[in-house]
């Protein structure tokens, strides 16, 4: 990937290749979490906190938040980690490559809407074994059992690891509790989903790429799980496409040991429309790499996902028809690896016309 020659699976169609000109995103909102994560909140705080997320989740769907209570140093660490793993050879990275039997490991391949992207990832399951379906057959009701790939180095590399997944859990279920008070549900009314959880942590290396103005760290998507959590380090790159009728592309600039969230389509689905799942990407840098650190909030491969039934009624129905979270992450993964003849799975093949 270090040569100056780009091959042409990295080149993205000219109407999704990065601008010359960006917005700048101050738009964003930045939420202070500390009414949760302090002692003793007010209920008033906590109230202000569900209509500061709310307004959040229906106006961008990705927000920043500050007094988070994860531990600063074990995001450093893991970060730095994550630079060592990187900085290893090509030969010893593969040691632990992913395949199609497993989501956990190293890959340099993936494609997104079946363009390649101009990084290299390493996936760890945040349960383990994780239960996935065997095919994204919807007849097909054999299950593997995941488990994760393990690299020698760094030393204490896995050990790192999870207690990072542990601290993310925490605060994903505090988020989630946020945003179903935000919606006029019960504080806990997304948990049962999550017993059983296909979560996942990856780490992202964008290395210098000479053709940044063509190819792009990840082209523009939508997340397909629940929320995802996204710790950057201060290279910046992400993009975020703009709610408003202008479909601009704005930069998420990083904030200092600020995590940034964004809502997916699971959510989309739940709320049946009311939040919706935002597209974004991943431009590269020509001159310095970029590493960052997301974690994707998945329920258990089982989970029915389909619009809550508080929320429908008779001047609000359904909107999406019920899939199985599993089979449709399959299904997108299955598009990861190699370009498509068609689009991959999205979120609009659920819609009720």
């Amino acid at each position: 990937m270090g040569t100056i020659d780009v091959d042409q699976a990295f080149i993205q169609e000219p109407e999704h290749r990065p601008s010359l000109s960006t917005i700048e995103g101050q738009g964003i909102p930045v939420i202070n979490l500390s009414p949760v994560t302090s002692n003793n909140p007010s209920l008033s705080s906590i109230d202000a906190l569900v209509k500061e997320i709310g307004s959040a989740c229906k106006e961008w769907g990705f927000f920043q938040v500050t007094n988070h209570g994860v531990p600063l140093s074990l995001r450093r660490n893991l970060l730095e980690a994550s630079k060592s793993f990187f900085a290893q050879s090509l030969q010893d990275k593969k040691k632990v490559s992913r395949d199609e039997t497993s989501a956990s490991g190293y890959y340099d391949t993936e494609h997104t809407k079946n363009v390649r992207d101009w990084k290299e990832v390493f996936d760890f399951l945040a349960k383990e074994p994780t239960l996935f379906p065997l095919t994204s057959d919807e007849h097909d009701d054999r299950i593997l059992h995941w488990t994760n790939k393990n690299p020698q180095y760094p030393p204490h590399f896995r050990d790192i690891l999870k207690e990072y997944i542990k601290e993310m859990e925490k605060l994903s279920y505090k988020l989630l509790e946020l945003i179903a008070l935000s919606l006029g549900l019960e504080s806990k009314r997304f948990e049962e989903f999550f017993g059983d959880q296909t979560s996942f942590v990856r780490l992202n290396y964008y290395p210098p790429c000479p053709y940044s103005h063509l190819a792009l760290g990840v082209g523009p998507h939508k997340d397909s799980g629940a929320l995802t959590i996204l710790a950057q380090d201060d290279v910046g790159g992400l993009q975020v496409k703009r709610k408003t009728h202008d479909q601009e592309w704005i930069n998420v600039e990083p904030i200092l040991h600020a995590y940034i969230i964004n809502l997916a389509d699971i959510i989309q689905v739940w709320s049946n429309g009311a939040y919706e799942s935002v597209e974004h990407r991943v431009i590269v840098n020509s001159e310095k790499e970029r590493f960052s650190i997301p974690y994707f909030l998945f329920p258990a491969h089982d989970t029915e996902v389909k619009p809550l039934k508080e929320l429908i009624h008779e001047h609000n129905p359904p909107k999406y028809r019920p899939y199985k979270s599993g089979k449709f992450l399959l299904k997108r993964f299955e598009g990861n690896f190699q370009k498509q003849r068609e689009e991959n799975l999205q979120i609009h093949h659920f819609n009720i016309a």
